[in-house]
């Protein structure tokens, strides 16, 4: 899209003052910003030289250090005040060289007196260490709502001073202290409820006293699996009671938006490095996919008709049960959201979600339009950092005058705990130019006052018409009667949610709202209907042959849980009307059935007749379906003619969301059909137990092995059934790959299922590249045999020396093989023509202590302290060379990570790092690794029972075993009970002496050419 700029420029002092705005263009500031100092860049007077901002809009800043600094989340009152959250204090005690201010983080409230757009006082409403690195700030009247886990707090305000009087405990127990991923800040709805969600780190939520706090449904609200994953939305009252959960398993939903027909918007991080940056539409009682529904494995596990493109696959997309996405933006650190329904900003604006991103420094919009039975959007950029990498919206909020507030961080990363500058932050209005910041007295005195004030776009103005109109009951319907019949449906939306819960009202309002004539409009009113917990099925057969197929979702939602003898038949309606291509549609039906699935599935086959999968409508059904009268059904499916055999895949992955006993005969009976490929999965499926009780699983067994040899699948048989009569070939395959996944799981595996005496043949015979292949596997299988293996070639002195010298390599190899090899050196019989060789491995140790311990048994090198490096300061300024820079990349960090198909999936991808972080935090992340790890890849040192250490990141994590992806990228899998404990690392996995390993030079180039690498900004991708 094009951008303008009316750009004014400030003086750094505490407050920001106003010089007379100039027009320039982009060339214009591009050309100032190149002749500023790295200094001069991070000046607030010279903030907005690094911004662009959209066509038809202006930035201004509004507050900025030392005012106030690092806004982590903003609110702005009735008032037309900001109040905001501080967080000088965010994890430092992983930053310990940043200072901290010992009294606790702040919650300030910034004015404008004047009108010119600028704060020009401050005031501290709260300080405490309870507050520190609050995510969330919502201002209801005289209560301010702030969450902090392990907390959510209630302040309130009761002598009107601006300082807080009261403190209370509204939610208490929520996991992610000092976590990106926690409780996030809370929204007031058009219902009169509060909405939140947090993130995968909450974990669980209790009520002020310390009980678990349960869902609607007597549930208790936790990530444990039964039934809620991960991430959660929810809906409660303004004192906490009637608690609902409205979706789950998301990573970190940031922060839930509400429009005012009660549609929810949010959006979700994904693990870094993915590109599976998301947009959802929150469908109610949904699950979004982030880990496995029925077994909790990540997305990395493997799984029958997984999807091709991994920001897909991200979110289990293929999976019967997960609600697609909206859009998927790419790469990001996606931060706040509203939905803008003001008029002061361009009309490409109105109605429409305002997010900020903080990893592209972007604050952008959404705007959506209807999709069948949910959506479809696009990006439209508002204000991006184009020049400063450093900008970094953390929220949006609107004013009451409809400009929008935005904070910025303002840091030179974002992500992995890590904060780079301690003191900077900024506020920005963003509005048309020359449009003066005024808010005018609010006057409630009247139900025709506070009906105007109920169509203000400040969410903290709404509030309080809300609440006074509800509070008048009958003496406000006169008022919000007329608000009902006006021309903007959102408005009329407003009035609806009121004027249903004023008493004798609702049937009268609710009748008019499911039969007028505006979509969004009957979806509110049957929203409405259900919020009322009354009888809702009259609601629903006036609805269920609706015109529009997003009216007829709101039906299928409503059916969830709904017990009435008349459900099955209007659920069997709906699902007569889904056209098959619907995938929003899809689910809503799925929701609706939850729970129900026998008697509704029954009265659709009944009404679809005897092969109700002869339709792409009716195989969808069957596909969704959660009942055992769809197993029939879907082995139908998968041994139907086909031109494309991969389509059964869908039909197979289906029957793992099935509970019904009787699958297993289902399955077992696919065999006969003696189809390869359909044979081949089905075994996949399969329970072992039933090996020894089938002849026919038996036969089918030992062709598909046979068949099969060399494969992935081969191997996944052997361990699935755990057949011994096949170990030659898993020799086979760890000679022929024995750094890949599959050579390091065959070895594994030959050592699970007895094969040890042949590893161990190979190791000791002539062929000195079969005794390198082997060593190779076992070092990364890292086990007890596997070690015991190693260290019987190391003392073997009639084997070839140079294997044996390959063996000292391979036993000190990773974490556990540090300590294994210090452990066997230490022992007086440690061979003395060995000793140079384990010098070298020891002395590269990734852990300080083992290179220590080793110098009072070897003769370590002497160290010659280099140069020091110059401060990352200096560093900055250095010229680089992108092209030397990637050959710097492969010498030194493919082995860990990759950029798009060169190197290896260990550590976050780094195919769009430039476009996240700054050549500052790049910098950073090389020399100190561990002041920043990225959630998803913190390492963890695993005791098994054994004896033997494992080191590496958790890909998947389900009740009875472990993926653990280790450095080189190799995924294995533990049986949880091989496993005595489990402790997270406090450092990185990445050698945090990594830059030792290159040049000064070398640094600066890897650094440059790692800038470079940036997504189309304006890119994006939509998944239906």
């Amino acid at each position: 899209m094009g951008f303008v700029a009316l750009l004014g420029l400030f003086a750094c002092d505490s407050k920001p003052t106003a010089t007379k705005p100039v027009t320039q263009t982009r060339a214009d500031r591009d050309t100032l910003y190149s002749k500023l100092t790295d200094e001069e860049k991070r000046l607030s007077k010279n903030a907005l030289i690094g911004l662009e901002v959209a066509e038809g809009l202006e930035a201004k800043l509004f507050a900025s250090e030392p005012v106030m600094g690092n806004p982590t989340n903003i609110d702005v009152d009735a008032k037309g005040r900001v109040w905001v959250c501080e967080a000088q204090n965010y994890r430092f005690e992983l930053n310990p060289d940043n200072p901290t201010r010992q009294e606790g983080d702040r919650i300030l409230i910034l004015e404008d007196t004047n009108g010119d757009g600028q704060a020009d006082t401050s005031k501290v409403f709260y300080q405490g260490t309870d507050v520190n690195a609050a995510l969330g700030i919502t201002v209801l009247g005289n209560k301010v709502i702030v969450s902090c886990s392990p907390n959510v707090f209630m302040f309130t305000d009761e002598d009107g001073d601006d300082k807080a009087d009261k403190k209370e405990i509204l939610f208490s127990g929520l996991k992610g202290v000092q976590h990106d991923h926690a409780v996030h800040a809370f929204t007031f709805g058009p219902d009169g409820k509060l909405y939140f969600n947090f993130g995968n780190a909450g974990e669980q939520i209790l009520d002020r006293n310390g009980k678990p706090v349960v869902d609607q449904y007597g549930q208790p609200v936790n990530a444990k699996g039964q039934p809620y994953r991960q991430g959660m939305v929810f809906r409660c009252n303004p004192d906490g009671s009637n608690f609902e959960v409205l979706a789950h398993n998301f990573r970190n939903n940031y922060e839930v938006a509400v429009d005012s027909y009660g549609t929810l918007w949010q959006s979700d991080n994904d693990d870094d490095g993915n590109r599976g940056v998301r947009i959802n539409y929150v469908m109610e009682f949904g699950n979004y996919g982030y880990t496995d529904e029925m077994t909790g494995a990540g997305w990395q596990a493997r799984r029958t008709n997984m999807e091709e493109e991994i920001p897909k696959r991200h979110w289990h997309l293929n999976d019967p049960g997960v609600v697609p996405n909206l859009l998927q933006t790419g790469a990001g650190s996606p931060t706040g959201m509203i939905v803008y329904e003001g008029r002061l900003l361009p009309k490409a604006f109105w109605d429409q979600m305002i997010h900020c991103d903080a990893g592209p420094n972007i604050v952008r919009s959404y705007p959506v339009q209807p999709d069948g039975a949910g959506y479809k959007a696009e990006m439209v950029n508002i204000l991006e950092g184009v020049r400063d990498q450093w900008f970094r919206p953390s929220d949006v909020c609107v004013a009451p005058d409809g400009s929008l507030l935005i904070a910025d961080w303002y840091d030179p990363g974002v992500g992995g705990h890590q904060m780079g500058d301690v003191n900077r932050g900024r506020l920005y209005r963003v509005a048309p130019p020359e449009t003066p910041y005024k808010t005018a007295p609010l006057d409630l005195s009247t139900p025709e006052k506070a009906v105007e004030a109920l169509q203000s776009p400040n969410q903290a103005t709404r509030y309080l018409a809300w609440e006074k109109l509800h509070g008048w009951g009958k003496e406000a319907v006169p008022a919000l009667e007329k608000l009902w019949k006006s021309e903007n449906p959102r408005f009329r939306a407003r009035a609806l949610w009121l004027l249903t819960q004023v008493e004798g009202q609702a049937a009268q309002y609710l009748d008019q709202a499911i039969k007028d004539k505006n979509v969004d409009i009957r979806i509110a009113g049957l929203r409405a209907a259900r919020e009322l917990k009354g009888d809702v099925m009259p609601y629903l057969k006036a609805l269920v042959r609706d015109s529009s197929a997003q009216v007829r979702r709101e039906v299928a939602l409503a059916l969830h849980r709904n017990k009435s003898a008349e459900a099955p038949q209007l659920w069997t309606e709906l699902a007569e009307q889904y056209d098959g291509k619907d995938r929003w549609y899809l689910e809503a039906l799925g929701i609706g059935a939850d729970g129900q699935w026998d008697s509704f599935f029954a009265s659709w086959k009944q009404k679809a007749g005897e092969n109700p999968s002869n339709t792409a409508a009716g195989r969808d059904i069957v596909w969704r379906a959660r009942t055992k009268d769809a197993l029939p059904l879907l082995a139908q499916q998968i041994t139907a003619p086909t031109d494309n055999p991969k389509s059964r895949l869908r039909y197979f992955r289906a029957f793992d969301f099935q509970q019904d006993a009787s699958k297993e005969k289902m399955l077992l009976g696919l065999l006969e059909k003696n189809d390869p490929q359909i044979t081949t999965v089905a075994l996949n499926h399969i329970s072992p137990a039933s090996l020894s009780k089938s002849a026919v699983l038996q036969k089918a067994l030992k062709e598909t092995l046979t068949a099969e040899k060399g494969s992935r699948t081969f191997l996944d048989l052997l361990q699935r059934y755990k057949v011994t009569t096949h170990n030659q070939a898993l020799l086979d395959q760890v000679l022929a790959q024995p750094d890949s996944t599959l050579g390091v799981e065959s070895a594994k595996l030959l050592l699970d299922l007895g094969g040890s005496d042949l590893l161990k043949k190979t190791l000791k015979g002539k062929d000195e590249k079969a005794s390198s292949a082997v060593l190779s596997s076992l070092k990364r299988v890292g086990n007890g045999k596997a070690m015991d293996l190693i260290q019987s070639v190391v003392m073997d002195r009639k084997q070839d020396l140079a294997v044996r010298k390959e063996a000292v390599r391979a036993l000190g190899f990773g974490w556990g093989g540090e300590e294994k090899l210090l452990e066997v050196v230490k022992q007086q019989q440690f061979p003395e023509e060995l000793k140079p060789t384990a010098v070298g491995v020891l002395a590269g140790a990734q852990r300080k202590n083992i290179r220590d311990e080793a110098a009072k048994f070897l003769k370590m090198p002497g160290t010659t302290e280099g140069k020091p490096l110059p401060l990352i300061s200096q560093l900055v300024k250095q010229k680089g060379t992108a092209q030397l820079g990637e050959r710097v990349f492969v010498q030194n960090c493919s082995s860990c990570h990759q950029i798009g198909k060169q190197g290896v999936n260990f550590g976050p991808a780094l195919s769009q790092i430039g476009g996240k972080l700054s050549k500052e935090a790049l910098y950073v992340s090389i020399i100190h690794p561990d002041a920043g790890i990225s959630f998803g890849y913190e390492g963890y040192i695993f005791k098994m029972k054994d004896g033997s250490t494992v080191v590496g990141i958790i890909a998947s994590q389900t009740a009875d075993g472990v993926d653990i992806k280790m450095p080189g990228g190799v995924m294995t899998k533990y049986v949880k009970s091989d496993i005595v404990s489990k402790k997270q690392m406090e450092s990185s996995l990445m050698p945090s002496n990594l830059q030792q390993a290159m040049t000064e030079q070398e640094l600066v180039d890897l650094v440059e050419y790692l800038s470079t690498l940036k997504a189309d900004a304006g890119k994006q991708v939509a998944v239906k």
